[in-house]
């Protein structure tokens, strides 16, 4: 079973009709009680870091997200999220990750928020981008972004670099729309629910 966390977000739904196109079984999670027995847990999320973070903490969520024995996907706002703080409404966040998500600069032909496609420019060999082209881009929808740190494992660029794909340990997100970004989402979805059974069985 899959959990996925209804953080308030308008992509829930599109994120299910994914992960089921994968065969994945998955279960729409609204408090810490949901997570148990979870294969993997999934955290969407589309809208503002301050009132999401309300919203986790409002149903335990908070607490119970950093005490997972299984693999966590953040995406977008949920990437984000897993990160320290983050400056839009000065929230602060999970801390699952280190480092602080900041808004991205406006400048001369770089429009925010980032909106469209982007090459996924891979920074280290990992499970969770196996099978992508070296030209592999992906459907960005965000005024935020995370530092680019040693958790980071595939970058983007967008009037500068910031993390596009970050993985430490079981904790992983994509800055990207998976759901929204076809054959390449598909595969980084498929590619996160492998690392989950290898973790499992490895257990």
């Amino acid at each position: 079973m899959i959990a996925l966390i209804d953080a308030g977000g308008a992509n829930l739904g599109s994120v299910r009709i994914a992960l089921e196109r994968l065969g994945a079984d998955v279960r729409i999670v609204r408090d810490a009680d949901g997570l148990r027995d979870a294969r993997a847990v999934i955290l969407p999320g589309v809208g503002a870091a301050g009132t999401a973070m309300r919203l986790l903490r409002a149903r335990g969520l908070d607490t119970a997200l950093p005490e997972l024995d299984a693999p966590l996907l953040g995406i977008c706002l949920g990437m984000q999220l897993l990160f320290d703080a983050s400056e839009e409404q000065g929230a602060q966040c999970l801390g699952l990750l280190p480092g602080v998500v900041r808004a991205l600069a406006p400048s001369p032909g770089i429009r925010v928020p980032h909106m469209g496609w982007n090459r996924l420019d891979a920074r280290n060999s990992d499970p969770l981008l196996a099978g992508l082209a070296p030209d592999a881009q992906a459907y960005f929808v965000h005024g935020y972004a995370a530092p680019v740190t040693d958790a980071c494992i595939a970058s983007a660029t967008h009037g500068g670099p910031f993390a596009a794909v970050v993985r430490r340990g079981a904790i992983c997100g994509t800055q990207f729309h998976p759901e929204r970004s076809g054959t390449v989402g598909a595969r980084i979805l498929r590619n996160f629910l492998a690392f989950a059974d290898a973790r499992r069985e490895a257990a």
